[in-house]
């Protein structure tokens, strides 16, 4: 496997990504840009991607449309050095660098998302359609977010406001012929005098998927509505923007039980695979949000301010369609006030303070986790600085967070205790970029992250339905504190772009749920969490080549080396960590960006005068694209917490097209998308759903992945 990776690490010189102005909103998108003047967010504040000291991958808006998916993460994961843990085709985490779940941060309207993303079956509430434009940061990313960010973070841009002057209509739609999947979307938006506004309503039904050695997998169907608005003021001296959200999910729950003689998958009597209306047992998802962004115009900087709350509510239906069982209500209260000053030449100066208040109840008969009031407040500082050929970053940040359980005591005694907790840290980073050349840029970069332990670790006891186990928690879990050193280079040429990067990541007191001998209730294997040193070290690497305008030929590898320190053999490899992965395709387009000119050649020395031709197409394009993942043998083998994986190979082709009216405006983009074209039964070693029940006719255990699919969407956008 060691030569296999060498060879790879040969070939895939980058990180490929191709990206734009989240303001682009026409036949722009097929140019070859230069990804490394995009502004991003970066851990030292926006700068453009060049200048910045750690890796950061940045997804289009268009890219998200030529990628079939099932939900925003899924549609990000196959970025190099990102995976996703799943329950099924609906609920998808994200994972950086084989850390997930409380270890990341997703940031969405400006706010971090708080979703009790503590959970496997907890997915992120967040409409897809109204996306326009992801980064992934890879690495500690503290300093913007204080506690949790210790893998990295994922913001989700909202969809661009039109310019000023013109308002704006969409109506987007897909089919999937896998699951039945159908999901539709309206848009209306503007900017006139300075008002403007945004409004998106979306929907999404889809019955059981599909996988070629079981069919039809009982309770994976789903239903999904989302609701966005956003009105506010634009002039000389700033924004005011309020922006109002509410998501609601119902996806039915993969039990996985399977009649012992034959090996079929139980589902209820009368079911059909294709019936889209929901099964016991399933879950209601609600998440509510407000937020208010401001920015100021002031003296020679910038003073942003903003202040979101949000209301996550999720329920589980087990035995009667009207009561719940278990019930979760959270709210979240956060806020940030951040001024950057830029009065001093070639220096980026940032300081601010922000935090989070929260409080969980739990309102049904089942608990998992105890009630309870969470503060958390942090004060930062950041700078950067360009210096001839290099810019230097780095900066400053102190979090303290009060953690307060609420004990519960039912018939059968004491079920949560009454406790308190604190943590506290000083965490920061610093790195810098050598500019080499135009087209060569080196990074390096040392940063210390902080994660406080969360309540479900601290102090959980019950059945976690998602994990099909018993957990309990340790309430004197210390805080995880990580050392990660990054390291990489980009190469940006005429007919070649590549990047790489290595990282060493070093945590102190990793938690993770280890299995116990102990029976709290029949049927279910009991966990608790306890904590030990990790070490994790990997790359990423792609390269993007285009000899010629038309075609481009790209790759990619990732692969992440995750471990404890000191332990046996049973116990060395963290669990949940991705394969490592290989990807490759090639584009062709046909039409590309209004180039529909006459193909007299150049060199017959005739005449070189173009005349247009009046097309229906334009940015037309087909691609394949293969992905390779490698077996996983370095899992956690303890009492079968885990299993190896096998090796597999995914085949996908995508065709899209612009099509046009008269006078050359666009009616609306069409792309036809091919998943797991051979129909290939796998399983991710990601999946949750690896580890259900086993098959005794075949020996084989758990659930497939989903079968060959095709997607057909379309979108109709109208400007005026």
């Amino acid at each position: 496997m060691k030569s296999a990776y060498t060879v790879l690490l040969l070939l895939c010189i980058s990180t490929r990504a191709t990206a734009q102005s989240a303001t682009d909103s026409t036949d722009i998108y097929f140019q070859h840009l230069d990804l490394n003047e995009v502004v991003v967010s970066s851990p030292a504040g926006q700068m453009k991607r060049k200048e910045a000291a750690t890796p950061i991958s940045v997804v289009t808006q268009r890219t998200l449309r030529q990628t079939s998916s099932t939900n925003i993460v899924d549609a990000i994961a196959r970025q190099p050095g990102v995976a996703q843990v799943t329950t099924g085709s609906g609920i998808s985490k994200p994972v950086i660098r084989g850390l997930g779940y409380n270890r990341i941060v997703s940031v969405a309207d400006g706010i971090r998302q708080e979703g009790q993303q503590w959970g496997d079956e907890h997915g992120l509430e967040l409409d897809g359609q109204a996306i326009g434009q992801v980064e992934i940061l890879k690495g500690p990313a503290s300093l913007m977010y204080g506690s949790d960010a210790m893998a990295g973070v994922v913001i989700f841009h909202p969809e661009a406001i039109e310019p000023a002057g013109q308002m704006g209509a969409s109506f987007a739609s897909e089919y999937q012929t896998n699951s039945g999947l159908v999901d539709y979307s309206l848009r209306f938006g503007g900017n006139r005098k300075g008002i403007v506004w945004n409004a998106r309503y979306s929907e999404k039904f889809a019955h059981a998927y599909k996988t070629p050695n079981d069919g039809y997998i009982p309770g994976s169907q789903l239903h999904e509505r989302a609701m966005n608005g956003l009105v506010g003021l634009n002039r000389n001296w700033g924004f005011s923007h309020l922006t109002l959200g509410y998501y609601h999910l119902t996806p039915s729950m993969i039990e996985g039980e399977r009649d012992e003689q034959t090996g079929l998958l139980e589902a209820p009597e009368g079911w059909s695979g294709c019936s889209y209306r929901k099964q016991l047992p399933f879950q209601q998802i609600r998440h509510y949000k407000a937020v208010w962004d401001n920015s100021l115009a002031l003296g020679n900087g910038v003073l942003k301010a903003i202040v979101g709350y949000q209301q996550n509510r999720r329920q589980e239906y087990e035995e009667a369609a009207d009561e719940a069982e278990l019930d979760f209500r959270m709210h979240s209260m956060t806020y940030d006030a951040r001024y950057t000053y830029n009065g001093l030449e070639g220096w980026n100066l940032t300081g601010g303070a922000g935090g989070m208040w929260q409080q969980s109840d739990n309102l049904g008969e089942e608990v998992l986790i105890p009630a309870y009031k969470l503060f958390d407040f942090g004060v930062y500082a950041t700078g950067s600085k360009r210096l001839n050929q290099w810019t230097l970053s780095g900066g400053l940040r102190f979090d303290s967070r009060h953690l307060h359980s609420l004990p519960l005591t039912t018939d059968e005694g004491e079920r949560f205790q009454d406790f308190t907790r604190n943590f506290s840290a000083l965490t920061g980073s610093v790195g810098a970029v050598f500019h080499a050349t135009k087209e060569v840029n080196i990074r390096a970069n040392v940063a210390r992250g902080f994660r406080a332990p969360n309540l479900s670790e601290l102090g959980s006891n019950g059945v976690h339905e998602g994990t099909l186990r018993y957990e309990l928690g340790t309430k004197d879990l210390r805080a995880e504190h990580s050392w990660q050193a990054d390291l990489g280079a980009d190469y940006s040429g005429k007919y070649v772009s590549a990047e790489a990067a290595l990282f060493l990541n070093r945590i102190d007191n990793y938690i993770f749920a280890k299995r116990i001998g102990v029976t709290m209730e029949e049927d279910y294997l009991t966990y608790q969490y306890t904590q030990g040193d990790a070490l994790l070290k990997g790359l990423e690497a792609s390269v993007d080549v285009h000899p010629i305008h038309q075609l481009h030929i790209g790759s990619t590898f990732s692969m992440v080396d995750a471990r404890q320190l000191n332990q046996t053999e049973e116990t060395r490899w963290l669990p949940l960590t991705p394969a490592t992965r290989w990807t490759g395709d090639v584009k062709w387009e046909f039409l590309h960006n209004g180039d529909h000119h006459s193909p007299t050649p150049h060199h017959l020395g005739e005449s070189t005068h173009h005349h247009r031709i009046d097309h229906i197409l334009d940015n037309t394009f087909i691609s394949i694209g293969i992905e390779h993942n490698f077996r996983q043998s370095h899992y956690f083998m303890l009492d079968d917490t885990e299993t190896a994986t096998p090796a597999y190979t995914l085949l996908s082709a995508t065709i899209g097209t612009d099509i046009l009216l008269r006078g050359r405006r666009k009616l609306c983009e069409v792309y036809v998308i091919g998943q797991n074209l051979l129909n290939t039964a796998y399983q991710s070693h990601l999946s949750r759903l690896k580890y259900t029940a086993l098959n005794n006719q075949t020996g084989r255990r758990g659930i497939d992945n989903p079968g060959r699919n095709i997607t057909l969407k379309v979108v109709f956008p109208v400007t005026w």
